[in-house]
């Protein structure tokens, strides 16, 4: 008897994209990482963290940090479940909601985890083509037939955001679970968050995630807003102690400082447009982004992929995608604005 399940034989890996080498001197524009260090209070809860709490299970239910999320977002905490990033969020959600078989529909071109979550448990992945522009058509996912549709809001690797009508609609309109992953909606400009559609709709969850916006990506916290029965669910299925002592205290910690949140975020959506603006100074065709990375396609002096590799013999890092409809372009996060302008000059050397 094999060892290993056929379709776990089968299934092709989550692939994360390169890490530099090099202890220094790399620019890492290819994650979507928040180029700014955490708030203040995180590195002071970091510095007077308690060694004798090392020993000790932590809360395995982060009610603190539930109880936070709660007041903030003025929903119940058993409305939320917290987990080791949204990874482990979208795994207990499929783990919890889907069986073999299963239809989910999702936009195409879209965050790939979905789909290795979806090969894991067997299900079938029902592609819904985005328009030419990569906007998202919501009739589509409405009459797809299938029993799940995932929507990640705003897109990546496209950066393009529906506006809260839509998503309601979406909601409203789809009798089956609608998963919801906002894991970039504090970079949008408008946006609105479904969370408030929890309350009143029973088939929705809304992921969120303490990486981008919070720059804790190597904390991995993430977490989800749904229907009390939901989460019910997924408590079943999530494994004791998920998220650990250290990384819950410093995400509370970021949690509660607002301010900094605000100032990160907005410097960042400034630098996207800086990013842009000398990207179509350059010949770039830039898709208009509400996220912290922009799609662009590079002018006709070099493709896609060799400008990547060239950067990358100069340790930038960008993001290259050999795929359909994404293999003429080239995704970057945005850093800061040193980085912006290091990058830019390098790509106008490159290209005269």
């Amino acid at each position: 008897m094999p060892i290993i399940l056929d379709h776990i034989e089968r299934m092709k890996p989550y692939v994360t994209a390169k890490q530099p080498t090099e202890s220094s001197g790399a620019i890492k524009l290819h994650l979507n990482e928040n180029p700014y260090p955490p708030s203040k209070e995180v590195i002071k809860v970091l510095k007077e963290m308690d060694e004798e709490s090392l020993r000790l299970y932590p809360d395995g239910l982060c009610e603190e940090l539930r109880n936070e999320l709660a007041q903030r977002h003025q929903v119940q905490p058993e409305q939320i479940l917290c987990g080791n990033g949204s990874s482990e969020i979208i795994t207990l959600i499929f783990q919890a909601c889907i069986n073999a078989g299963s239809r989910i529909a999702m936009p195409d071109p879209s965050f790939a985890f979905y789909r290795t979550a979806a090969a894991v448990r067997q299900a079938q992945v029902v592609n819904i083509p985005t328009r030419e522009d990569f906007s998202i058509d919501i009739n589509l996912l409405i009459d797809s037939g299938a029993d799940v549709t995932v929507l990640v809001n705003p897109n990546a690797p496209t950066g393009r955001c529906l506006p809260y009508s839509e998503v309601k609609r979406l909601v409203h309109g789809f009798s089956g679970l609608v998963i919801i992953d906002e894991a970039y909606i504090d970079f949008a400009d408008e946006a609105a968050s479904a969370v408030p559609l929890i309350s009143s709709c029973n088939n929705v969850i809304v992921v969120r995630t303490f990486s981008k916006s919070y720059s804790l990506c190597g904390v991995r916290v993430g977490y989800c807003f749904a229907d009390e029965e939901i989460i019910g669910a997924l408590l079943k299925v999530k494994t004791a102690y998920n998220v650990n002592w250290l990384s819950q205290k410093l995400a509370l910690a970021a949690l509660c400082d607002q301010n900094d949140l605000a100032e990160k975020t907005s410097a960042i959506r400034r630098n996207r447009d800086i990013l842009s603006i000398k990207l179509q100074a350059m010949g770039f065709a830039v898709i208009p982004s509400q996220t912290n990375f922009v799609l662009c396609t590079p002018p006709e002096q070099m493709n896609a992929k060799e400008l990547y590799e060239r950067l990358l013999e100069k340790h930038i890092y960008v993001r290259y995608f050999e795929q359909p409809r994404l293999e003429d372009k080239l995704r970057i996060s945005i850093g800061t604005r040193a980085e912006i302008e290091l990058l830019c000059e390098e790509i106008e050397r490159l290209l005269n």
